[in-house]
């Protein structure tokens, strides 16, 4: 493997420079979703209220509805070659794009946050099990997560691919041997009413494919132009959707313990350490802290060129750099500031699922409609090209959709962005 540091940044990627098959996005994506706190969401979906079915009804229909839409996005990554906020320019205009840049921005650095904090809370309370004082139990989780994906970030694409790959294959190992521990022994959960499944489905897909439908392009920009689009979404989807399935059935299983869905709004991943062997710990631990140094290098990366997509001209390793001070920011309050997690978690997911959803139905019906030939690349940082300063009719989507869908949620969020998207460039001929 070489270890040498990526330099392209938003620049559109050269013909000569794309490799690899669509079958390649498979192990990014795999390796970001196969965490423990997977199943940790399971329990979360429950703790709303559902019971065990409905719970899963709503699980299926959260990943199902929600991981297309990332394939969808890593579509346009190999037509068009250059990272989504880039590609996003075309339905809003060059200057209008960085409204939904900026949302993006935001979000990404909230779920790199997400991931030192869980590192972090899971590194105390199984270190502490073992001894060791809570205080340097919290400061070595949140040390090397945050390290470790700010490091691979700035290596960049090529190592993130391979080192993804490793960590994909040690992390389902790791994964089933937790699940051989945790399940057994275990009934079925009490059922309930169906009124909630709409809710859970949405808290689903804000957790999981809308959490990374504006980095979908990022990996996928180095495929070959001619790479056939059903399987890069198929490849992109499937290892996206794939754990998370698993895991969160797994997490509605464990809520036949009435005291995990107490614990697990404290500590979300820690609190599964329950019921596994002392021997087991520090193996589950380390896991568990792979997964999200996994998950944390994508979103660090993809912050980073969502930065330089916003109009900041340093250059994309020092972009991550950039990230990762904001993330050791947040991150420090988070972990030894707030007083739970649970509450600024759901808050954090609510939001960014209503922004993600809105932006995702204009970038997809764009794609859809517009951009079947591909990208203009040229132009796509050119006010003064066929995209425009601002494309009223993305950013007005963009903006009622998110509106009705902070009241109505996702779902209507993205219908609605999609909707008006269409009908308005209809309109403009």
């Amino acid at each position: 493997m070489r270890w040498t540091v990526e330099r392209t940044g938003v620049d559109v990627v050269a013909e000569t420079d794309r490799r690899g098959t669509p079958r390649g996005q498979f192990w990014p994506w795999f390796a970001a979703n196969v965490s423990v706190y997977g199943v940790t969401t399971g329990v979360y979906v429950v703790a709303g209220g559902l019971g065990w079915w409905q719970a899963l009804v709503a699980i299926v229909l959260g990943v199902a509805l929600s991981y297309p839409l990332l394939g969808l996005v890593a579509v346009a990554g190999a037509r068009g070659g250059a990272p989504t906020m880039v590609l996003s320019r075309a339905a809003f205009g060059v200057h209008g794009n960085l409204l939904p840049g900026l949302a993006n921005y935001l979000a990404l650095v909230g779920w790199e946050t997400l991931a030192v904090t869980l590192g972090a809370l899971s590194a105390r309370t199984i270190l502490t099990r073992l001894g060791i004082a809570p205080e340097p139990a919290l400061v070595v989780g949140f040390v090397l997560v945050a390290g470790l994906s700010i490091v691979l970030g700035v290596y960049g694409y090529d190592v993130i691919m391979r080192v993804h790959r490793w960590i994909s294959v040690a992390l389902g190992v790791a994964t089933v041997g937790y699940l051989a521990f945790a399940l057994p022994g275990l009934g079925l959960p009490a059922s309930g009413g169906t009124a909630g499944i709409a809710h859970g489905a949405a808290l689903v897909a804000a957790a999981t494919g809308l959490g990374w439908v504006t980095g979908g392009a990022d990996y996928s920009r180095y495929l070959p132009r001619t790479s056939p689009p059903r399987a890069v979404a198929g490849w992109t989807a499937l290892g996206g959707a794939l754990p998370p399935l698993v895991l969160m059935a797994a997490g509605v299983l464990l809520t036949a313990d009435p005291d995990l869905a107490a614990a697990a709004a404290v500590d979300p991943i820690g609190a599964l350490a329950a019921r596994l062997p002392t021997w087991f710990l520090l193996p589950f631990l380390g896991a568990v802290l792979l997964s999200l140094v996994a998950s944390g290098t994508l979103g660090v990366y993809s912050s980073g060129l969502t930065l330089q997509a916003l109009g900041v001209r340093i250059g994309r390793p020092v972009t991550v750099l950039v990230d990762g001070a904001l993330v050791v920011v947040f991150g420090g309050y988070v972990v030894f500031g707030a007083p739970d997690f649970l509450g600024p978690w759901q808050t954090f997911l609510t939001a960014l699922g209503v922004v993600a959803a809105a932006w995702v139905g204009v970038f997809a019906t764009d794609l859809l409609l517009h951009r079947r030939a591909g990208y203009a690349t040229a132009e796509l940082d050119d006010p003064r090209g066929r995209y425009g300063r601002v494309n009223p009719a993305g950013v007005g989507a963009l903006v009622l959709g998110a509106a009705a869908g902070f009241a109505l949620g996702p779902a209507v969020a993205f219908a609605l962005a999609a909707g008006l998207y269409a009908a308005l460039t209809a309109a403009a001929g």
